[in-house]
């Protein structure tokens, strides 16, 4: 593979015009794609196999007009103070209003009136109209939202707070400027690397390129794939943060063979044939824990993980060619002043150490005491995983400034937090005897558990099918609620024993609870077939057992320790103010499993760059703790910086509106802070020191049955010294030009 790549840099270095006009093209072409494509008409929302959506399908058959699965409002009234909502002005205002919001869009499927279905609260201070629609939030249109949001308008004029709730008026999240503030530091952190502007410039550059690319096709074939609001925008935190890993990565090399004497072009081969080998390693490690999240079978989850491989896959592309060729226009000036004067000093047997080498000794002589420290400290932070509970945020995680989470407090203040996530109870009594006793039974079994109300049976035109509404006493997204929905299901066992009919609990909170729960079961067999696929392709790299075993037990160290500081802030709202967390709860389902799967491909990432150096020095001949120290010497710089810029890019989302993108943006960019700095820079060198030459056993019969991948392009080196004219020769150039 780096005898490959080596060719292709000398090809794209010497083709450069050519190659950028292609990644020029490409990023047209995708604009203009993202541009004229019709906007995402749908953003469905499907767990294959659950409970809750068996019963969304059984609506969907039995009484299709319903739309059980469509966007719904609440459009909630509050009586100014001394007034009640029942007061005739008032009354008159709000009727009016459910006359407006019948007319208002043909997407409506039905709006109930508060007086006519008392929804009043008892001290008749607040008043709800529900308005159901029949396709999904994402297929309303601007003009359905705008005479939504317009309904209340003129019931302000009058003195009523009037603010809406439900998911209608869910819109694409915006992450404000935040995250240009995480490029901005990454800019710096890119100048002070490499003392250069113009290589502090090109990673970021041929990052946004990337990543440009990829967002722009993910917005093009949005509505033909039925993709997720979030996806682009998790798909450009990932590709910008890899992005600018990778080219960093390729420059750094390049640097380092021009500062050996060699020519550019032959410099920036040898940059693609060994960094550019890790390079497609770490990629294809991020591609694979990416796809792997379809082993859920959640469809949303499914084209999350595609979509954000597919950027990452381009990032990798890009690093291979545009970053080899616009290092051709950079020229010398890729090399600043004080990186010559480096580099001169590099080559001088008094050169001074640098942070790395020094870090590498001081971990070789107290190997033992770093190690206890870097594990007891993640460890007592990953004491709060252990009561990490699972969930989707709902409206009560909106910032208090929205017109959602204000709704969402007024409901439970005046009705109880129940009635912002009511449960459906859909009764199936198609192969019941008296189908009605049989509904009458199941809503006296829920009123015996314990709830907040229970509206009584509706069925629908043929009389199978019947449909429960229940008010919980607690919020949706709590414990108490959550028991309660596995309460009714295990009644509803027994009514299926004794009556017949089946019995199903669905509705936006069952929906979320049965997602949980199923990313719950999942985490567990995902997180082994990351950490086995990570000893597996380690063991492949490094030839050696224990190395990857170190690695991945590493790996799952930092998961646990990351996981462990998101429960402390998100669940139990340490720090929380400092990070814009409002209101406290359950970790977002997906959140955990989606971190496993980028932090897997960054760890490998910072492995491969760090512990290949090492074993290439070991495998000339250096001894276990002097090929330790080349290794931090020669690597130390680049990865830290590399980290450094991970955290900044996924440290920009924390200041989403959107408190999905938000919990993201802060579990990804502690994980990278605890497996960079404190697995890879500090527990790694004290566990390979004291193996001492054990790290690098690996059995006769499996050395020989392991193909080698030749990542830190070993036997490129060996062709090199042998092979006349290889140093940009005629010769050489003749036969290393044919890829």
């Amino acid at each position: 593979m780096a005898t490959f790549l080596y060719k292709l840099g000398r090809l794209t270095f010497r083709r450069r015009g050519f190659v950028a006009l292609i990644w020029v093209a490409l990023l047209a072409v995708a604009g203009i794609g993202a541009a004229t494509a019709p906007a995402a008409t749908s953003s469905s929302f499907s767990i294959p196999g659950t409970e809750a959506q068996r019963a969304f399908d059984l609506l969907e058959q039995r009484n299709p007009g319903t739309s059980a699965d469509g966007a719904t409002a609440r459009v909630v009234f509050e009586a100014p103070e001394g007034e009640k909502v029942t007061d005739p002005a008032n009354k008159s205002e709000i009727t009016g209003i459910v006359k407006e919001l019948e007319t208002g869009s043909k997407q409506i499927a039905s709006v109930a009136d508060p007086f006519a279905t008392q929804a009043v609260s008892q001290n008749g201070s607040t008043a709800y109209i529900s308005v159901s629609y029949q396709v999904s939030s994402m297929e309303l249109t601007d003009a359905t939202r705008e005479s939504l949001e317009d309904a209340g308008k003129d019931a302000q004029k009058s003195g009523m707070k009037v603010e809406i709730g439900g998911d209608a008026l869910q819109v694409m999240p915006h992450t404000g400027t935040a995250e240009i503030i995480g490029v901005v530091i990454a800019a710096i952190v890119l100048v002070i690397t490499f003392g250069s502007l113009v290589a502090a410039g090109l990673p970021l550059v041929t990052a946004l390129v990337g990543v440009g690319i990829g967002v722009s096709t993910i917005t093009a074939l949005a509505s033909v794939l039925d993709l997720g609001s979030t996806t682009s925008i998790l798909a450009m935190m990932i590709g910008l943060a890899v992005g600018i890993d990778y080219a960093l990565f390729i420059v750094s090399r390049y640097r380092a063979e021009l500062a050996e004497g060699r020519e550019r072009e032959e410099a920036a081969g040898r940059a693609v044939g060994t960094a550019g080998s890790a390079v497609v390693f770490a990629g294809l490690t991020v591609v694979i824990a990416l796809v792997g999240l379809a082993v859920v079978n959640i469809p949303m989850l499914t084209k999350m993980g595609f979509a954000a491989a597919g950027t990452v896959a381009i990032a990798v592309l890009i690093a291979l060619t545009l970053v080899p060729a616009a290092l051709g226009f950079a020229g010398k000036r890729v090399m600043g002043r004080k990186a010559r004067k480096a580099a001169e000093a590099e080559k001088s047997p008094e050169a001074k150490p640098n942070m790395g080498t020094r870090w590498a000794r001081f971990v070789l002589r107290k190997p033992v005491w770093v190690m206890l420290v870097g594990v007891l400290g993640l460890g007592i932070i990953a004491v709060p995983a252990a009561s990490l509970e699972m969930g989707l945020p709902d409206d009560g995680a909106q910032p208090k400034s929205t017109t959602q989470r204000q709704a969402y407090d007024m409901l439970s203040d005046g009705f109880g937090p129940g009635f912002n996530g009511p449960l459906l109870v859909v009764v199936d009594t198609k192969n019941s005897s008296d189908g009605k006793a049989a509904a009458d039974r199941v809503s006296e079994e829920i009123e015996a558990i314990g709830v907040g109300a229970v509206i009584p049976p509706a069925f629908n035109k043929a009389g199978d099918t019947a449909t429960i509404t229940v008010i919980p006493k607690d919020r949706p997204s709590s414990h108490a609620t959550e028991e309660v929905v596995h309460s009714i299901r295990d009644a509803g066992a027994d009514v299926k024993s004794d009556t017949g009919a089946e019995v199903l609990v669905t509705g936006a909170t069952a929906m979320n609870i049965d997602f949980s729960q199923k990313m719950n079961d999942a985490l567990l067999p995902y997180l082994a077939l990351v950490v086995g696929l990570a000893f597996l392709l380690l063991m492949l790299v490094f030839r050696s057992i224990l190395v990857p075993l170190k690695a991945a037990l590493g790996f799952l160290l930092s998961v646990v320790a990351a996981l462990g500081a998101v429960v402390a802030v998100f669940q139990w709202g340490w720090l929380g103010s400092l990070f814009g967390v409002e209101q406290t709860g359950p970790i977002m389902s997906m959140m955990p499993i989606f971190m496993v799967g980028v932090v897997f491909g960054l760890a490998m990432d910072y492995e491969v760059f760090l512990v290949t150096r090492m074993r290439e020095a070991y495998v000339h001949g250096e001894s276990p703790g002097q090929a330790i120290v080349t290794g931090f010497k020669h690597g130390a710089r680049v990865v830290t910086a590399a980290a450094v810029i991970m955290m900044a890019v996924f440290s920009g989302f924390i200041g989403s509106s959107e408190q999905m993108i938000k919990m993201i943006g802060f579990s990804l960019a502690i994980a990278v802070f605890f497996d960079a700095f404190v697995v890879r820079m500090a527990i790694v060198p004290a566990v390979l020191a004291l193996l001492g030459k054990k790290a690098w056993w690996l059995p006769r019969w499996l050395d020989r049955a392991l193909p080698n991948v030749d990542v830190e392009g070993e036997k490129l080196q060996k062709q090199l010294t042998v092979e006349p004219g290889s140093e940009g020769g005629e010769s050489g150039e003749r036969e290393l030009v044919r890829v």
